[in-house]
């Protein structure tokens, strides 16, 4: 009697298509790895999400790391807690890098988002990030500021994630900047056949972002066009690529209903699933059929374009010059996000070196009454 195959595993053995486990949180993980994930991903709101969920995995090592350096800020202790999060998935993603020759296998690790404005910054901190495991992936948010890290880090041997992505005109100045630095190396003689650069495209905060405008300017349109507004761009994106033969593999992120896993498979890209719609994913009845390269209906596309002309800005190569990357509302909107979860994560980390001494005399009234 032959078992069923769960559609994520499926997808992966009969599609050109890999997916990954959007979070570092190691349960999820392994589960993930077990479906035929090849890969991890991380930004400082899962890590939050993560430690919320699993303080009591974790308590303990955030006392030890301010025990062990008394003159950590708890940004510093913030920062190691986080670099040992990814080290851990890392060993667990490590036989299938072996496996894969490099080429899958990693685990990607968000340089700090408030970074988003200073190239070197974001250069020194991948750099650094890329040296934690052999199997490190590095995220850096397609700001202006970072076209030249992209380049940078590449040369230098990093393989990044281009994250905080919504727009044909971000993500194609992304895999041009990895472009040039792949080319840098080759002159000098370096490896670039292992390296496996990944450019993100956020498809479900698009679709976000326009359900906000479409609210806020009270445009009517079939709510059914605002969930495909993403999947729009990541298929326009996946024809240019290979058009232009970017090395750099396209990737689908920030999901918020079916459409984005299942009008998106195929076509050579990836897909970082957060764990809860894997299992949702998993329990489907999809049929598993490549159908990136299949065509959004041209209405779809036509009403998206008169009404939003933040789509349209998203939907052409050239909408968006990278002195306008910072202010898209997507992105200002996500970075703010990433930015707000990190603080967020600080309060944790804050909480546990400085426990509130009222929150204690609560307590103590409370069981003695």
């Amino acid at each position: 009697m032959t078992t069923k195959k769960a559609p994520l595993n499926l997808m992966v053995e009969t599609t050109d298509t890999d997916y990954w486990n959007d979070s570092c949180s190691l349960g999820e993980l392994a589960y993930a790895i077990e479906n035929g994930a090849v890969g991890a991903t991380t930004n400082p709101v899962i890590v939050y999400n993560v430690l919320k969920n699993e303080l009591h995995l974790w308590r303990d090592r955030i006392l030890e790391i301010a025990s062990d350096n008394p003159t950590f800020s708890e940004d510093e202790v913030a920062w190691q807690l986080i670099e040992e999060m990814a080290i851990k998935g890392s060993k667990l993603l490590l036989p299938v890098f072996k496996r894969e020759n490099g080429k899958k296998g990693r685990i990607s690790i968000q340089t700090n988002a408030k970074f988003y404005r200073n190239t070197e910054a974001m250069v020194k901190q991948a750099i650094k990030f890329s040296k934690l495991a052999p199997n490190m992936q590095v995220k850096m948010p397609v700001t202006e500021a970072a076209i030249d890290a992209f380049e940078e880090t590449t040369y230098q041997g990093v393989n990044i994630n281009a994250t905080v992505c919504f727009t044909l005109s971000q993500v194609l100045a992304a895999a041009e900047a990895v472009e040039r630095g792949l080319k840098r190396r080759k002159a000098e003689g370096l490896d670039i056949v292992s390296m496996s650069p990944v450019c993100t495209i956020m498809v479900g905060r698009l679709d976000d972002w326009l359900k906000i405008i479409a609210d806020k300017e009270d445009i009517i349109i079939n709510p059914a066009y605002l969930d495909l507004a993403g999947v729009a761009v990541m298929k326009k994106a996946v024809k240019i690529f290979k058009e232009r033969g970017l090395h750099a593999k396209l990737l689908v992120a920030a999901y918020r209903s079916q459409l984005h896993w299942s009008e998106l498979i195929g076509g050579g890209i990836v897909h970082t699933i957060p764990y809860k719609w894997q299992k949702r994913y998993n329990a489907s009845t999809v049929e598993i059929i490549n159908t990136t390269e299949k065509p959004i209906d041209p209405l779809v596309i036509k009403e998206l374009s008169e009404k939003f002309e933040d789509f349209r800005k998203a939907y052409a190569p050239d909408g968006l010059s990278p002195a306008e990357f910072d202010s898209f509302g997507a992105t200002a909107r996500t970075l703010r996000g990433f930015i707000g979860g990190y603080d967020q994560l600080l309060l944790i980390i804050r909480d546990i070196m400085i426990p509130n001494p009222e929150a204690w005399y609560a307590a103590l009234s409370t069981a003695c009454p």
